[in-house]
C-alpha cells in the first residue's frame, strides 16, 4: 500500500482541505455569504490545469521574424506545452528535426502536437515528427465536402494517415471547424467523421470555439464520444458577435464556459489544452498571448 496520492486523488484531497480551511475560518460570522467561502476556496485550492500548451498559429506574425525569440518568451509566460503549425519555414521553422528537438529541450518546452498538410510527404512529416518527440500529427482543415461518398474518402484518408503515423509510434487527429456540424445530406459530418475513423488509429482535436460557432454543445460530443477527442483548443467567442471569422477573443473575456467544458474534457480523456486566438484585444498578439497564460494558469474547474 502507498502513501503517495495520484494527481487526481491530490487535486480532491487539495479542494476538500481548501474547504475545511475556508469553513474554519468562517466560523465566528455566521451570516457570511457562500460568495465568500468560493472566493476562499479559490485562493487555497490549486489550479486544474497541470500543464496547458499554446497552437503556434496564434502567433503567425511574430514566429517567422524570430521563432526562436518568441519560443522562449511563451516559456517564460508559463507554456509547457507547443502545437505547432506547417508555414512557409516548414514544421521546425527552417531546422532540422533534430536541432529543433535540442532547441525546446534548452528552453524546457515540448512539442505535443502539430498542424500540418497531410497530402504532401506525409510519411516523412510522421518519422520526423518522432523523432522530435511529438504525439500527434494533425489535419487543420478539409472543408465542406459535396458528397457522402466525399465524406467518406476523408475518413478513408484519415484512416491511413492513423496507419502511418501508427508505424512512426505517433498518433493521428483531425482538429474540427464549424463547418463539421452543419447538417449535411441526412447526416452531421462530424458524427460521420467520429463514426467512420477507427478510435486505434484516429483521434480528433476539439476546436472548442468552432464546436460553439457551429452551433453544437461541448459538453454533449465529450459525453457522446468518451476519449475520442484527446486535444483541444481553448479559444474564446465575443459576446454578441457578428462575424465568425472576427469573434475570437482574449481568453476569459467572451461567451464560453471553460471551467465547466474543460472539467467535462478531463473526465472524458482530454489530455491536452491548448490556447489558440485568432484576433487580439490588446496592442500586440503577445499581450492577448499573456491573458490567456494568466487565465489558464489560474483555472479552477466548475
Amino acid at each position: 500500500m502507498t502513501n503517495k496520492l495520484t494527481s487526481n486523488s491530490r487535486r480532491a484531497f487539495m479542494h476538500s482541505a481548501a474547504y475545511a480551511v475556508a469553513g474554519s475560518l468562517l466560523l465566528p460570522a455566521c451570516g457570511t455569504k457562500q460568495s465568500s467561502v468560493d472566493k476562499i476556496v479559490k485562493d487555497v485550492a490549486p489550479p486544474s490545469l497541470e500543464k496547458f500548451g499554446i497552437q503556434l498559429y496564434t502567433l503567425r506574425d511574430e514566429m517567422p521574424k524570430d521563432p526562436k525569440e518568441v519560443i522562449k518568451k511563451l516559456s517564460d509566460m508559463g507554456f509547457a506545452q507547443l502545437e505547432g503549425y506547417e508555414g512557409k519555414q516548414g514544421l521546425w521553422w527552417d531546422m532540422p528535426a533534430k536541432d529543433f528537438k535540442s532547441f525546446l529541450g534548452d528552453v524546457g518546452l515540448e512539442m505535443v502536437s502539430s498542424h500540418c498538410n497531410i497530402h504532401e510527404n506525409f510519411e516523412q512529416k510522421a518519422a520526423e515528427a518522432a523523432e522530435v518527440g511529438l504525439d500527434y500529427l494533425i489535419c487543420p482543415f478539409v472543408g465542406p465536402q459535396k458528397s457522402v461518398e466525399d465524406w467518406k474518402k476523408i475518413t478513408d484518408l484519415f484512416n491511413s494517415c492513423g496507419e502511418t503515423c501508427k508505424k512512426n509510434g505517433i498518433r493521428f487527429a483531425y482538429h474540427n471547424h464549424a463547418y463539421s456540424f452543419v447538417p449535411f445530406s441526412g447526416m452531421i459530418p462530424q458524427d460521420f467523421m467520429m463514426e467512420n475513423t477507427d478510435p486505434e488509429l484516429v483521434d480528433h482535436e476539439m476546436d472548442i470555439y468552432w464546436v460553439v460557432t457551429g452551433g453544437a454543445d461541448p459538453i454533449e460530443y465529450l459525453d457522446k464520444y468518451p476519449n475520442r477527442f484527446r486535444l483541444c483548443h481553448v479559444k474564446d467567442r465575443m459576446k454578441d458577435a457578428g462575424d465568425e471569422r472576427q469573434a475570437s477573443c482574449d481568453l476569459g473575456t467572451g461567451i464560453i464556459d471553460f471551467p465547466t467544458i474543460l472539467k467535462r474534457a478531463s473526465e472524458r480523456g482530454m489530455k491536452y489544452f491548448i490556447l489558440e486566438q485568432e484576433r487580439y484585444d490588446n496592442s500586440t498578439p503577445m499581450k492577448s498571448v499573456a491573458v490567456g497564460a494568466e487565465y489558464l494558469k489560474e483555472l479552477r474547474f466548475a
